[in-house]
This record gives C-alpha cells, sequence and structure tokens, in this order.
C-alpha cells in the first residue's frame, strides 16, 4: 500500500518495472481492504464458511490461469483492475458489468471498477488477473503463489475463457486445472521484479483522458469457442443475496421488455396487414356497389310477389302498394311516439352512427357464433333502407357476412349523400306494417283508422313492433304474438329512455320520455280494442300466412314481398277443399256442444310434404277467431303423445308384451323421489281399473295408469332407472316435436300435460308411417325471381333414422290393431277404417282438446278439435270430436292418392313372432289359461315362463320366503302369484276387482305372493314341537295330557292345538288356544279320551305370526287304544203287559194306468189305542 503515495512512475521506466503475479496483486488488493474488514468481522467469517463450502461442492472444478502479456505500454497506465461477477451465469448467457469499489488502506481513496464483460466460466468472487512474464510464455505454478483465500477456490478441469480489459484492449485467459489445494502456496517475487505501472492522464477535472486504442491487437490471443461452465457463487448473505434478486429482476424485466416489443412489433405489422387487406376489399367490394342516387324513385318501383299451390294454381298476390292504401308523409307529418318507437325498437343510435353500428354488429356475431344460428342481426334503420330499396332481390335475400359488409358500407354511403331526416323518412314511409299496409300512413288507417300525426304511444309501440316479421306479428291471426311484441318495444323504449336521458326524436323540440308508469299504460290500452277486419280475400289465408311466415324466417321481410318472388308450395287443392268441407261439417255439427274450431294437417311420410293445412273452420269468422291458425298453435295433446312414451321405453328393454298393472298407483308430481308435494293419483277415461294389462292392450285402449308408469320408467328428461339417455322430452324432440321445452313437466306429460303443435305432431307421426326414418315436413318447394331466375329450390333429403323401423313397426302394429282396443273403442268404431291405418286419439281431461292422429305409409294426418280461446266443450273426446273428421278425411284422402290400394306396415326382417300368455304376456307356462301371438324385434324377446303369472314355489310358511336349506323345516308346496309390485298386491288383496280377477283366475283366498328371495339363517324363525307326548305313541289311558313348546324370533301372536281323525284329517277340532309364547315346555291341555272311537288321530298345533303374515305348523300322530269299561249289572222289573186293540183292516184298491195281470189288494193297517 505505500505504493500508492508514490509518484507517477513514468512510461519509459515500465519496462524496468517489477513484474507482479496476478495473485500477488489480489493478495495487495485483499490487503488493503483490511479496514473494511475489521469493520465488518462477520464478512469475513461468513465469507470463509462459504468459500469452504464452495470448496466441497465444487471440488471437481480445477482451473489455471495462463499468464498475460501486459498490452499496456502507455505511460502513466495501470493495470486494469479486477472484475467480480455477482451473480451466477448460466450457460451460454451474459452478465452484465457490475461495478465493484475497492477501498485503500487508509479508507481515503476509492476506485470503482468496471468490467466490460466477465466470461461466464470464472469464478463469481473474483476477477484475477495475469501478467505475462517480459516477453516469455512460462506459465507461472498458479496454486503455488496462491493466496490464502484462492486456496478455497476449486476451478473447472475444463479450459475456460475470460474476456478482461487492459487499457482498452481486451485479454483471454485460459485457467487450466492445477495441483492440489492443499499444496503449500510460495512467496511472491520480490518487488522490484514487479511491472511499474503508471496512473491513468486526468483533466482538471480529475477525470481520464481520452487516449487512441488500437482497432485491432493482432497480438492479442485468440478467441478459442469452449464450453463455458456456470460455477456457483456464495458470498456473504446480506449482500450477495440481494444483489441476485435485484439483477435477477432486472434481467427477467428486461427479457419482458424485450418479448413486449416484440409482441407489440409484430401486433403493428399484423394490424398493419389487416388494415391493408380491408382497405383493400373496401376499395374492391365499394367498386361493385349500386348507386345509391334516386333512392325516391327506387322506392316507387315494386315487383308483384306470388304464391302457388302444388298445382301452379295462384294463391296470394302481393300487389303494388301505390295501386292501395299508400300515402307518403313527411318527416314532419309523423308522430313523435313513431319515431321513437322505432328507433328504440330498431336503432336506438340511429342519430349518431354513420349508418351501421359497428357494437351491435360485434354483439350480433357473438350471439349468433354461441347459437350457432342467427338470433341477432343488428341492421340498422339505414341498413333496411339499403336492403330494401339499393340490393337486387337475390344478394338482398341471402344471409352471408359479404352481403352484411357490403349493406354496411351502402349503409354509410346513404348517410353521407341524405340526412338522418331523410333516411328515416323513406324508411317510415317504405316499411311494410302487413296486411298490405306499406308505410306508417297506411298502417296507421288500417290497424286504427287515423293518421300517422295521430299515432298514441300505445300505438306508436303497437306499429313498431310488426316490421320485424309482418305474417308473425299479425293482429288477426296471432294476437297473442303481437301484443307480446307490442310489450318488448315498451321495455326498449323505457329502457333507452332510461339509458339516453330521453329519446331524441328530430321533428319535436322535446325529447320523448317513457316512464314505467306510461309503458305499462300502454301495454293494457288494446285489451279490449277491437280491430278492423282485413278487407281482403286470400284463398287458403292460413296456408299463405305460413308460407308468408317462412319466407320471413329465410329472408328478410321487408325485402320478399317487393322483389318479384314466385313462390311454388306443396299444397295440394284438391285434398285441401275436401279437408276444410270435413272439418266444417262436423264442427258445425257439434255446435250444440260448445265447438266451434277444428284444424287439419296431412303430410306425406316418405317426402315430409305438406299436401294439407286448414288452421280452423272458418278464416274470417271473428266470433270463433278464425284467423288464429290452430295448425301451428300449440295445445295440449292429451294421450295423443303417449305412443313416444311407449317408444322410448322400447328402447329401454320393454316389449309389446311387458306386463304393466293398470290399478291404482301413486307417484310423486315430478317422478323424482325426494319430491315433497302431494301424491300423483292418475285415473282412465272411463273411471276404472283393469288389471294385468300387456303394452299392447294398455296403449291401444289408452290406459292412463300404465302410460304414467311407462314414463316413470323411462323419466321425463331421461332421468330414470334405465340405461337409455333418453326419457319422453328427448323422444318428443327427435321425432320433430319443437315445443316442450321447459324444465316443468312431470309423469303428467304423457297424458297431455306439454304444449304442441298439430303440424309438429302429424309430422312425428308421418316418422313411424316411414319406418322410422325421419323427413322434415317442408312447404316450398321453389322460389323463382321476376327474371326467372331459381332463388331456391328443395333438395329432398336422405333423411334420419332416429328410431330403429322394428320399434316404429311395433308401435304401427299395436295403434292399427283392432280387436287390442276394442275393450275401449268397440269393435266397429269410427276409427276402424277398413284397412289398415293407425290411429291413435286424444283428450284433454277438462274437454279442451280433442286430437285424433293417425297414418299409413302414405299419408299421415292431424285433426284437432277445439276452441281458440279455451273454453270448454261439452262431453266430447277425441273420438266423437276428431275422430269422425280423420276418419273421413283419411278414407276420401287414400282414395285420392292410391286409388283405395293403401300401403300396409312393412314387418321388417328384425321383427319376430312368438306366442305368449295373453294375460302375462310372458311365453306360457303350464298354467296359464290362454295364448296369442305377439310381435317381438330380434334380441328383444318375451320374459320365460319361470316369470309366468302362475307359480308353484315351496314357501317358508313363517316368513313367505323361498324355502332353502337355512329353513327347511316349515314349508308348504304353494300355488303363489308371480306379482311384485305393492300397487298390484293391494288391489288384489283389498279391491272386490282384484280378488274376483284372482278367483277368476285360480288363485285361492288368501292369495299367496310368490317371495322375491330364498330365506336366509339371519331371518326370524318359529320354535314349535310337541314334548309329549311322542309321535306314534299308542294311547290307553283316557286322560292324556299334552305338552308342547311354542315361541317366534319375532311376531309371535298364538297358538292353537287342534285335532282331526285319520293321518290326513280334513276336519280338525279345535281343542285350545294359548296367546302367550311358551319357549321352554308346557304342559297346555289334558285330553279326555274316554268318550272317542279307537283308532289313529291327529294333534296339529298351529301358530299365528304377528298381523296373520306367516305362520307354522306340526302334527302329531297317536293311536287310541282306550278300553271301553264294563258295565255294573242291576234288576230288570217285570212289565205288566197292556191290552192290545186289534186294529179295523180296510182294504185300499190302487188303480194303475196300466193294468196288472193280478189285482193286488195293499192293507193299511192303523194302530188305534
Amino acid at each position: 500500500m505505500e505504493e500508492e503515495n508514490k509518484p507517477p512512475i513514468e512510461d519509459d521506466n515500465l519496462e524496468e518495472s517489477p513484474k507482479e503475479e496476478p495473485r500477488d496483486r489480489f493478495r495487495r488488493l485483499l490487503n488493503e481492504s483490511e479496514e473494511e474488514k475489521n469493520n465488518n468481522p462477520d464478512w469475513t467469517s461468513e465469507y470463509l464458511v462459504e468459500r469452504e463450502e464452495d470448496q466441497e461442492n465444487d471440488l471437481e472444478d480445477k482451473t489455471s490461469i495462463p499468464p498475460i502479456e501486459s498490452e499496456n505500454k502507455e505511460k502513466g497506465s495501470e493495470p486494469n483492475p479486477p472484475a467480480f461477477l455477482e451473480e451466477d451465469v448460466k450457460e451460454d448467457t451474459s452478465v452484465e458489468d457490475i461495478p465493484l469499489e475497492i477501498n485503500s488502506k487508509s479508507g481515503n481513496e476509492s476506485q470503482q471498477l468496471t468490467p466490460k464483460k466477465a466470461h461466464p466460466s470464472m469464478p463469481d468472487d473474483t476477477h484475477v488477473m495475469a501478467a505475462k512474464k517480459q516477453q516469455g510464455d512460462e506459465e507461472v505454478d498458479e496454486d503455488a503463489d496462491s493466496p490464502t483465500l484462492l486456496e478455497d477456490r476449486s476451478f473447472n478441469e475444463r479450459p475456460t475463457e475470460i474476456m478482461v480489459e487492459s487499457g482498452g484492449v481486451e485479454k483471454i485467459i485460459k485457467e487450466e486445472s492445477g495441483p492440489s489445494l492443499e499444496s503449500t502456496p510460495q512467496p511472491p517475487p520480490p518487488l522490484g521484479d514487479a511491472p511499474k505501472i503508471s496512473p491513468p492522464k486526468v483533466d482538471t477535472q480529475g477525470m481520464p483522458l481520452p487516449r487512441r486504442v488500437p482497432e485491432v491487437d493482432l497480438s492479442a490471443t485468440q478467441v478459442v469457442v469452449s464450453r463455458k461452465v456456470g460455477i456457483q457463487n456464495r458470498r456473504r448473505p446480506g449482500f450477495t443475496e440481494s444483489l441476485k434478486k435485484k439483477q435477477g429482476g432486472m434481467s427477467s424485466l428486461g427479457c419482458f421488455v424485450r418479448i413486449g416489443v416484440w409482441a407489440l412489433f409484430g401486433l403493428i405489422l399484423l394490424a398493419g396487414g389487416i388494415f391493408s387487406y380491408m382497405l383493400l376489399q373496401y376499395y374492391s367490394i365499394r367498386a361493385t356497389l349500386p348507386s345509391v342516387d334516386e333512392l325516391s324513385a327506387k322506392a316507387s318501383q315494386f315487383e308483384t310477389t306470388r304464391i302457388l299451390d302444388s298445382n301452379d294454381n295462384l294463391l296470394y298476390e302481393i300487389l303494388d302498394p301505390n295501386a292501395g292504401r299508400r300515402t307518403y308523409v313527411s318527416i314532419d307529418e309523423i308522430s313523435p311516439y313513431m319515431i321513437a318507437s322505432i328507433i328504440a325498437t330498431e336503432d336506438g343510435a340511429f342519430y349518431s352512427h354513420p349508418g351501421f353500428n359497428w357494437l351491435a354488429i360485434v354483439r350480433a356475431f357473438i350471439q349468433n357464433t354461441r347459437s350457432g344460428e342467427t338470433v341477432s342481426g343488428a341492421s340498422t334503420i339505414t341498413q333496411q333502407v339499403a336492403r330494401m330499396l339499393v340490393l337486387d332481390a337475390d344478394e338482398a335475400a341471402q344471409r352471408t357476412y359479404m352481403r352484411k359488409v357490403r349493406e354496411a358500407l351502402l349503409a354509410m354511403e346513404i348517410t353521407r349523400v341524405y340526412s338522418k331526416d331523410e333516411i328515416l323518412e323513406l324508411y317510415l314511409n317504405e316499411v311494410n306494417f302487413g296486411n298490405l299496409a306499406y308505410g306508417v300512413e297506411a298502417a296507421a288507417e288500417t290497424y286504427f283508422g287515423s293518421s300517422a300525426n295521430e299515432l298514441t304511444m300505445a300505438e306508436s309501440s303497437f306499429l313498431a313492433g310488426i316490421p320485424q316479421a309482418p305474417a308473425v306479428y299479425d293482429v288477426y291471426s296471432n294476437p297473442e304474438a303481437i301484443f307480446s311484441r307490442q310489450q318488448d318495444v315498451l321495455r326498449l323504449m323505457y329502457e333507452t329512455s332510461q339509458d339516453q336521458d330521453c329519446i331524441y326524436v328530430s321533428n319535436s323540440d322535446q325529447k320523448i320520455c317513457v316512464s314505467s308508469d306510461d309503458a305499462a299504460k300502454a301495454a293494457y290500452e288494446f285489451v279490449d280494442y277491437e280491430f278492423n277486419a282485413p278487407d281482403v280475400k286470400i284463398r287458403y289465408p292460413h296456408w299463405v300466412n305460413y308460407i308468408r311466415s317462412l319466407l320471413e324466417k329465410q329472408y328478410d321481410p321487408q325485402t320478399i314481398y317487393r322483389s318479384g318472388f314466385t313462390v311454388e308450395t306443396t299444397l295440394d287443392p284438391g285434398l285441401q277443399d275436401m279437408a276444410l268441407a270435413s272439418v266444417q261439417k262436423h264442427v258445425f255439427g257439434l255446435s250444440n256442444l260448445n265447438v266451434q274450431s277444428g284444424a287439419l294437417v296431412a303430410i306425406d311420410p316418405e317426402t315430409g310434404e305438406i299436401l294439407v293445412m286448414v288452421g280452423s273452420a272458418d278464416f274470417y269468422n271473428e266470433e270463433i277467431d278464425g284467423q288464429i291458425n290452430m295448425a301451428i298453435s300449440p295445445r295440449q295433446p292429451g294421450s295423443s303423445i303417449k305412443p313416444f312414451t311407449y317408444l322410448a321405453a322400447f328402447e329401454n328393454g320393454w316389449t309389446p308384451s311387458t306386463l304393466i298393472w293398470d290399478v291404482p298407483s301413486e307417484f310423486t308430481p315430478s317422478g323424482l323421489e325426494n319430491d315433497p308435494r302431494d301424491p300423483y293419483e292418475p285415473v282412465n277415461y272411463d273411471e276404472r281399473f283393469h288389471g294385468p294389462q300387456t303394452v299392447r292392450s294398455a296403449l291401444a285402449n289408452s290406459f292412463n295408469v300404465p302410460a304414467v308408469k311407462a314414463l316413470q320408467y323411462i323419466g321425463v328428461y331421461g332421468e330414470s332407472d334405465t340405461e337409455g339417455e333418453d326419457g319422453l322430452v328427448e323422444m318428443a324432440h327427435r321425432l320433430g316435436i319443437t315445443d316442450l321445452k321447459e324444465d316443468y313437466y312431470g309423469l303428467s306429460l304423457t297424458l297431455g300435460g306439454g304444449e304442441v303443435q298439430l303440424l309438429d305432431m302429424t309430422s312425428a307421426y308421418a316418422v313411424l308411417g316411414n319406418a322410422g326414418n325421419k323427413i322434415p315436413p317442408y312447404a316450398i318447394t321453389r322460389i323463382t325471381d321476376h327474371n326467372g331466375n331459381i332463388v331456391f329450390e328443395h333438395e329432398d333429403p336422405a333423411g334420419e333414422q332416429v328410431i330403429k323401423a322394428e320399434h316404429a313397426f311395433l308401435i304401427s302394429s299395436i295403434l292399427s290393431d283392432n280387436s287390442a282396443r276394442t275393450p275401449s273403442f268397440g269393435p266397429n268404431s269410427v276409427i276402424n277404417l277398413g284397412f289398415q291405418a293407425a290411429a291413435k286419439t286424444g283428450t284433454t281431461n277438462d274437454f279442451r282438446d280433442n286430437w285424433t292422429i293417425g297414418y299409413t305409409p302414405d299419408l299421415a294426418v292431424g285433426v284437432w278439435v277445439g276452441n281458440p280461446d279455451y273454453t270448454m266443450m261439452e262431453g266430447t273426446s277425441g273420438l266423437s270430436g276428431a275422430a269422425p273428421i280423420w276418419a273421413e278425411f283419411m278414407k276420401l284422402a287414400i282414395q285420392d292418392l292410391t286409388g283405395n290400394h293403401p300401403t300396409p306396415f312393412m314387418k321388417p326382417a328384425g321383427v319376430v313372432d312368438r306366442v305368449i300368455c295373453s294375460i302375462s304376456g310372458t311365453i306360457p307356462s303350464q298354467y296359464c289359461p290362454e295364448h296369442r301371438s305377439e310381435f317381438f324385434a330380434s334380441g328383444e324377446l318375451p320374459l320365460d315362463e319361470d316369470e309366468d303369472l302362475w307359480q308353484k314355489v315351496l314357501v317358508d310358511t313363517w316368513t313367505s320366503l323361498i324355502a332353502s336349506q337355512d329353513c327347511p323345516d316349515f314349508t308348504e308346496q304353494e300355488f303363489t302369484l308371480n306379482v311384485s309390485e305393492i300397487w298390484a298386491r293391494e288391489w288384489i288383496l283389498d279391491s272386490s276387482a282384484g280378488k274376483d280377477w284372482a278367483e277368476e283366475n285360480g288363485f285361492s283366498d288368501p292369495v299367496i305372493f310368490t317371495p322375491d328371495r330364498e330365506c336366509k339363517a339371519t331371518d326370524p324363525r318359529p320354535h314349535l314341537a310337541f314334548s309329549s307326548p311322542s309321535s306314534g305313541s299308542i294311547i290307553t289311558s283316557s286322560i292324556l295330557p299334552i305338552v308342547v313348546k311354542a315361541d317366534a324370533d319375532n311376531g309371535f301372536k298364538e297358538v292353537i292345538l287342534e285335532w282331526g281323525k285319520g293321518d290326513n284329517p280334513h276336519d280338525w277340532k279345535q281343542l285350545t288356544k294359548i296367546t302367550s309364547p311358551m319357549p321352554n315346555p308346557e304342559e297346555v291341555y289334558q285330553w279326555d279320551l274316554k268318550d272317542l272311537e279307537a283308532g289313529e288321530v291327529t294333534l296339529r298345533l298351529w301358530m299365528n305370526g304377528k298381523d296373520d303374515k306367516g305362520y307354522a305348523f306340526t302334527l302329531l300322530h297317536l293311536d287310541l287304544q282306550v278300553p271301553t269299561p264294563t258295565p255294573t249289572p242291576t234288576s230288570t222289573p217285570t212289565e205288566t203287559p197292556t191290552p192290545t186293540i186289534t186294529p179295523t183292516v180296510t182294504m185300499t184298491v190302487v188303480q194303475t194306468a196300466t193294468p196288472t195281470p193280478t189285482g193286488t189288494l195293499t192293507p193299511t193297517i192303523s194302530l188305534t189305542p
């Protein structure tokens, strides 16, 4: 440290300066920092401990340091100080420069040393510097000269490279493994041998002056690529660990920053690419857009749309509204309420967006993606104007994202050219409000007999909901829908008013504010309002409106009517006329029973064509709500839904011969065990119960209790004891039912507890007629535009096999079995057509709905009869109300379609015949009294004969279980009734009808039910025995004491002692009865035998269980030989004879019809006292 105070050494003395070895230099530097160590003694101890650990951990890592030539010859320069690595270096990673401050011994000076780079393979806690001896390449024994602290250093055996800076020139230090660390260090060389190093030149501020640095150091050691080995660093905890965390965090942060920069750069490139692509697409699309000029002139253009039947007869023609009730009004002549209603309903941001609402488009895209179908269109008023007046019919009919893009660009262009008021005025004068009312003025006149500027909030909200679907929201044919839609509009007005601080309209000085009270008042304004009847006569109006609703779902509702479409449909006009005539005739014939209307649908099962749709008895009769199309209005189907229940049961193992007990039964309403509500007890239509029924009989006769039990088996929603996944709801949806979407249905669903459409039900039955192959029903065959171009053409689908053909055949076989339904319908019911046709009736329990649906492979027909306003009919059923219409039309249609040669139901190859017991449905046992044949799907055959109702079983009489080796004592061969259902057993035991049925079928009273298991050793046992006398004893005494044992593990009631003559008595005489158990032998009776005849007798000890649920008995045979007592002789008195009166003989002659050869006189002697 004394050299620190010497004057600077001149450059020319550099060669004569003593050379200092690197480790000597390091030793000196450490000595100079002695003061720091003294101030912090723990630092040294901790450091040495850590270095000892370092030695143990890295003993195998050895490195030797070759000498380095000093390349800095400049005067006044000093050797570069050592650099320290303060963090662990991972392989292939660089370490940032870390400043190190070394204090002089005096503590007055400090020098900050900052290495440029530290090679990863160097130790972390030291930066070794070496100097080359003069010009020679002799290596110094580093370990011999290492100071004490360096003895703890372990080096990697593989050579590593370290970059150090000496006078601005980088050098490479190679370390190689040296001798053992335990070798004795040699003393340093003499001080004079160390090279003299001059301090750097400084400026007036004490800063080093710049100096020339050679660009290339030709004498530098070449960099050799070698494996980098990380050396574990162990520094004092207080300093090193905190530094590691700091530098580690800085390193991670730097990594994240670099990743973030690259990610941002990538996003910018991606955004730029997308923007460029969109810009290119924008100009490409814009170049193909039609002109938006002269929209008013385009609004006056109108092409007539026509709807045809299957024979190309014109059914409906949408004429030019200019020729009718169309009056153009300016924006100032329209009620502000109307404008507010339209804006709130169609386009809340109309006044602020550039023609399209990109937020609404994104929202609609997300909604449509999630639902898998188009549920939101996000079209603004301006886009609707573009679609109505600018796009051609073909493009307007498309539902693609490209059309949406083009439409949005057109809307933006329209907004650029026209003002908001002009756009809104044009829209309100062009939009279709239904019933041929184009424009708001025509709508006000059509529905309310007023003008556009007089519309109230209620009237405006009513009209604003129509344009979305004019055919659906028709107050004459679907009033419930339009009033529900009006409530939606009022809700939107209220919400928009709240969100926007009232609704701005351009033709009013004040905003339109809608409170909750205003909305509620407007909603109830039309409760008793009578709308004017439409004055347009249409042929088959229900069908036309149905076609219009389909068009509005498939295409934009505001363009299809002005695009010149020709719509060809599947309606058969001949069959339609027959159906309408039949409905009208029978409905009017039942008018005395408060029957007002009816509906009929006919479908071709093979193609799915809807051939007939009659929606009511009279479309133009307002008194019966004739405008309501009951063919597509959901109503309760009654029992007509039962076939779907049994179909699901077939898929879960049932067959047409499965036995179901039609007896009084209780269920939870939902069919779930944890339902706390009162039990559900279904009854049959005839209010009687019919005992055991096979599925064929139960379905053909439409018994309710078996249907409920079938639904309990399969589950309403598939939640049942079956292995199948489908319940009744899933089966109905699979067959084509679009309703039944609620989550509250219970077991009454199989009796018609839900609401379905007649069209859907008829389509579902058509699936059965088509052997389980579902062809979706359709009504439109082709659409062409005004130039004859095909816009749409129906393609016959291959169909979907939604149920097995075998199961469809089984249901068809049951529903067409006249003999099976005879018990309920009679042999000559109205649904017996004279040819094979499946049919099912349905009646709701309050007589609000009558149904009959039936089919052949040629035609499926469904009929509904009732009142659209849900009023009750008087005692009509599906058989008396709907069936006559169904039967009459079915006969006429089959004759028209097939020439009276209907196609029969063809038995699939997978259906087989089997003989079964008619009562039980199993393979007949020897006791079954009646047999018949039944159809089965192969692999789903009837139960074996051991499942028959009649069984011979060896029964343990005490437990009523099947006898086994654990209970062989008290057994009897019993004729049992094989019934396990609790409700069936109660019906048989407790009801007169059940008892009569059991007796008629050979089961004596009391009826013994077949046990469901064998008895076990753990079951309660009786203990019954004669203790005295023993069996076979010869009894000679006249008094016989009888000793018995009578007890039971559980359920003892009484024991009775009886006797009878012979070894197998038929008559038993009671001797005594004991009501207390006798676990030990006791004398129960002394039998006086003196009056009994000699011979064999039998004693019976009979024990009854509690509640008479079991019994046991044992027999004892005895031989009575009691001697007869000798009589004592007595004196006999002599009687005095009494005089005898001789009677008078009377001769009586008896004549015979046939004379005998010799007359016989028969004397009659009378003794007279």
